[in-house]
């Protein structure tokens, strides 16, 4: 097991939630609603994540072992997040939007896990002659861009301007919305330099999943625009 690894995933996870305590400091839940949603989020999320390599390995999906296995994809992890949220607001009858409380400590969790990422040494791109390519173990002898921590400084100046935007109330209640599509275009642009496989007109499997999730996220956008509560005020949530 690598321990590095292991504590940086923790230490995500723990200042995520450090994070929304404070974030979702104004919202009108009791301490049982938030722990429901936080639960939601959080198995939706690990669900998700593992779905894609669940379904790609037909003998460890019928035996129940590919849920177990290596692999993890954050961009369907955001996803499944998001349906968790929505899923467990549903069972208890929770009308308040949450998603701007999730929007800054989400994006501050993945830029750290993303350094779990590199110090694990996967998830590299491809070779490169920039003075800052990184030869990672397993991966061949030619040095590979470090896009582990191009995500994290991604990750990181969202979270910083997520929190501009709901201390001054900007875009309220599509916060989480905007951080999904957000990535999702980053994460289409920067497949070019990894080395995943390409399946249809040159894309990758990533690429095609950043499309419908963009398309999907801003109708969510479009069909919300109208029913924000003034729960998701910068007062609220930042009291």
């Amino acid at each position: 097991m690598n321990w590095n690894y292991t504590v940086i995933m923790f230490s995500a996870i723990t200042v995520s939630v450090l994070i929304s305590r404070h974030t979702q400091k104004g919202l009108a839940l009791t301490f049982w609603q938030k722990a429901g949603i936080g639960l939601g989020a959080y198995c939706g999320a690990m669900i998700a994540a593992k779905l894609p390599f669940v379904f790609s390995q037909w003998e460890g999906f019928l035996s129940g072992a590919a849920w177990f296995s290596n692999g993890k994809t954050i961009l369907c992890g955001l996803v499944g997040g998001y349906a968790g949220v929505e899923t467990a607001k549903w069972a208890m009858l929770i009308k308040t939007k949450t998603g701007d409380g999730f929007a800054v400590p989400v994006a501050v969790g993945v830029a750290i896990g993303r350094l779990g990422c590199y110090e694990f040494g996967c998830c590299y791109g491809t070779p490169t002659d920039l003075p800052w390519g990184i030869v990672f173990p397993g991966a061949g002898e030619l040095p590979r861009h470090p896009t582990q921590l191009y995500e994290t400084m991604f990750h990181v100046a969202m979270a910083g301007l997520l929190y501009v935007f709901q201390r001054r109330g900007l875009f309220r209640g599509q916060l989480i919305k905007m951080y999904i599509i957000t990535y999702a275009i980053y994460r289409f642009c920067t497949e070019f330099i990894r080395p995943e496989e390409r399946i249809w007109w040159g894309l990758t499997g990533y690429q095609v999943a950043c499309v419908v999730i963009v398309f999907l996220f801003a109708f969510l956008w479009w069909r919300d625009s109208g029913s924000v509560t003034s729960n998701s005020g910068p007062a609220a949530n930042f009291s």
